[in-house]
């Protein structure tokens, strides 16, 4: 079985569960191209390492801290437009 699929059908039991604002997040969410969020991660760690050659560590740090953070909104961004919502509406 695969793990989509039992997501879907997990999906088809809670549906109607989701609240507005939760809907009102995945229907803004889904308009984003999911590439934004890597080119984001993927410029973040260049910028991380620019700063990094340029001696201004904790500046380095911040911003090589937001790579996880765009992957896993890029992650969000992929699920929802695979298994929203309103895929069981």
């Amino acid at each position: 079985m695969r793990i989509a699929d039992a997501i879907k059908r997990e999906g088809r039991k809670r549906k109607g569960r989701e609240g507005r604002v939760a809907r009102a997040i995945e229907d803004q969410t889904e308009k984003i191209p999911s590439d934004l969020f890597l080119w984001g991660a993927g410029a973040s760690i260049i910028g991380s390492l620019a700063l990094q050659i340029l001696d201004r560590e904790e500046d380095a740090q911040f911003v090589g801290q937001w790579v996880p953070t765009l992957l896993i909104l890029g992650l969000y961004n992929k699920v929802v437009k695979e298994l929203g919502h309103d895929r069981f509406d």
